[in-house]
């Protein structure tokens, strides 16, 4: 996932914000990580790494959103992704801290 930021006015492009699969994606390119990979091998290389889960910037342990899988090998980096996007966005989904989001956890239903 990315988004642009906001236009600030002046003439430059504006670079895109990756967070979710889109940063941990260009985490993988640069990493040593090869495939086949174990989860414990994807823990090992970059689970100590933060990922930004939202557009705010706010980062999650790579490791952590990994225990979410319940998965034990992934044969190639694109089957890591596809694993990894349900959880990124039910995380994030969780630790949302917009408006909307405070809103909704203060009403019963």
């Amino acid at each position: 996932m990315g988004v642009r930021p906001p236009s600030n006015d002046d003439n430059d492009d504006p670079e895109s914000v990756d967070f979710g699969i889109a940063a941990l994606d260009a985490r993988l390119r640069d990493s040593e990580l090869s495939f086949p990979a174990t989860a414990d091998d994807v823990d090992a290389e970059l689970g100590h790494e933060r990922i930004p889960y939202d557009v705010h910037g706010n980062d999650v342990a790579l490791g952590e959103v990994l225990a979410e899988t319940n998965r034990e090998r992934f044969d190639s980096r694109q089957q890591l992704l596809n694993a990894l996007h349900e959880p990124f966005e039910e995380y994030r989904r969780q630790h949302s801290n917009g408006v909307v989001q405070q809103v909704r956890s203060m009403l019963p239903f």
